[in-house]
């Protein structure tokens, strides 16, 4: 296990998923008179994660797409998620449910949404599988608490501190967006 490499798929990891961001999101729910269940939340989205994590490759392979072109496409995703951070435009529409909010909109697509997939499966390109994993787990355990304290945490941060979060972790994606892909992009042209 290397510790910095699971400091970074961690904080790769959370400024995707951006669960501080995301609490505006679920305070909107609740009042709305939707249930989220903490557990049920994270619990599914971490299962999305790891059957997309391992399975990964093997539907990269059905398409005969490598992991360091996969990784390429996932710093285009994550460079417009990023811009969106920054600029708190939405350019990919996250369609929601009414029913099981839990499910769906919380654990799909607001945890394990495209980007934090497409994410996941790019970083195997750069770390070891156990410390993607490792900070993976780490941004659960976070999304989990989040959920499950969430009236303690509006009142804690505040909807401006929440704001400067997520703008921070824009520019934080931004950057890792430029790293993979500058990572990955010789790799691609030499094939």
């Amino acid at each position: 296990m290397n510790l910095v490499e699971i400091l970074s798929a961690f904080l790769v990891m959370f400024a995707i998923i951006d669960i501080t961001g995301s609490i505006p999101i679920f305070l909107s729910m609740q009042e709305q008179g939707k249930v989220i269940k903490p557990l049920q939340s994270t619990a599914v989205a971490l299962g999305l994660f790891v059957v997309f994590f391992y399975l990964g490759d093997a539907v990269l392979r059905l398409f005969s797409i490598d992991t360091p072109s996969f990784a390429v496409a996932g710093a285009a995703v994550l460079f417009i998620l990023s811009i969106e951070m920054i600029t708190g435009r939405e350019f990919i529409k996250n369609e929601a449910s009414s029913s099981g909010a839990s499910i769906v909109p919380v654990a799909f697509p607001l945890i394990a949404g495209p980007g934090a997939i497409t994410a996941l499966i790019s970083l195997r390109a750069e770390y070891a599988d156990i410390n993607i994993m490792a900070g993976l787990l780490l941004n659960i355990a976070i999304d989990y608490l989040v959920i499950r304290h969430l009236d303690r945490l509006q009142r804690w941060l505040g909807a401006d501190l929440i704001y400067v979060f997520r703008k921070f972790f824009g520019v934080v994606l931004l950057a890792i967006a430029v790293k993979l892909f500058a990572g990955n992009i010789t790799a691609v042209l030499n094939n």
